[in-house]
């Protein structure tokens, strides 16, 4: 049975957003966002309207988070640029924006709606929603009709009230309407199918599959994109053959050519976004000869970094961005 109409409840301290450096040097070229929780032991998670949460929810510069937010804009205009695309805003229109992403606000006009942000670990209850995210290149959705329109705004509201108390089994609630939310996300527009296991898929399938879940995460992760597969390994807890061998297991391609595939994205988003030097963004991604940069860049892009700023990235490709594509 769908819900109707949230329950009154007195207020709690709004959620909010900040913005401060990762702690890594040099100090991050883009602004990288973290979650503010009202209190300690609150869980990782914040909804309300875009004054709720705060200025930076209409950030019109490029920056980047640490954990998911899905945007729900109802009325106003923009251009939602993520990763260099930009997405014309016509409400209803759903936005969702991944940890690691690029993204920012232009042209707003009189922006309003709602923001749900979560930290990754409140997805791990939701490993099929949270997969076809990724799986998805696509980060911009519109309801199909008024009455997903309405399903929508109205599990927003009533999560933005579950969020306000403080009752027994809140984060519980709190998860089953973010399930509902991403369910009617992939339904606005399907993915594809999570590929179908081998015959007599092991549990070999299912740890190569967690393995590669896991490294796709940490492609995300800026201060890592500059390092070789080992750094990845180690984080992970395996060796690099372990990684090796389960990252094509699982995504049918390799670790090396997924490294580097972050790389020409990363690339990308500080030439765009950042007033770096083309040296700087070279020795960020851990290129010790900008000229090799050069050349490794014209390879991937077929163009040069300079070029491709000037052009502000509008010849950029648009080939797969998430462990799972094609």
């Amino acid at each position: 049975m769908s819900p109707s109409r949230p329950p009154e409840e007195s207020p709690r301290p709004a959620p909010s957003l900040r913005s401060r450096p990762a702690v890594a040097a040099p100090p991050p070229a883009l602004p990288r966002h973290h979650l503010a929780a009202p209190a300690p032991d609150d869980v990782p998670f914040a909804v309300g309207t875009f004054d709720e949460i705060g200025p930076l929810s209409r950030a019109d510069f490029p920056h980047r988070h640490t954990f998911y937010e899905l945007v729900y804009v109802t009325h106003g205009r923009a251009s939602h640029v993520i990763d260099l695309d930009a997405h014309p805003v016509r409400p209803p229109h759903l936005f969702v924006v991944t940890p690691g992403q690029v993204h920012h606000w232009r042209d707003q006009r009189d922006l309003r709606g709602h923001v749900l942000l979560c930290a990754a670990e409140f997805l791990l209850t939701v490993p099929a929603a949270r997969d076809a995210l990724h799986r998805s290149t696509n980060r911009s959705w519109r309801p199909r009709d008024a009455t997903q329109a309405r399903r929508v705004v109205t599990l927003l509201r009533w999560a933005t009230a579950e969020h306000r108390r403080a009752a027994p089994g809140r984060e519980d609630t709190l998860r089953a309407y973010l399930h509902l939310l991403l369910t009617e996300v992939l339904r606005a527009r399907p993915t594809r199918p999570a590929p179908d296991p081998p015959p007599g898929a092991t549990t070999r399938n299912r740890r190569a599959a967690a393995i590669a879940r896991r490294f796709e995460e940490l492609l995300a992760e800026p201060d890592l994109v500059g390092e070789p597969p080992g750094a990845y390994a180690r984080r992970i807890g395996v060796s690099v053959r372990h990684l090796n061998d389960a990252v094509p297991l699982a995504t049918g391609t390799t670790p090396a050519r997924l490294i580097r595939r972050a790389r020409v994205l990363e690339a990308k988003r500080l030439l765009t976004g950042t007033d770096l030097t083309v040296a700087a963004i070279a020795g960020r991604l851990g290129f010790a000869d900008p000229a090799y940069f050069c050349r490794f860049f014209r390879r991937e892009v077929g163009d040069s970094p300079g070029a491709f700023r000037r052009h502000g990235g509008k010849h950029h490709d648009r080939g797969p961005r998430h462990i799972d594509a094609p």
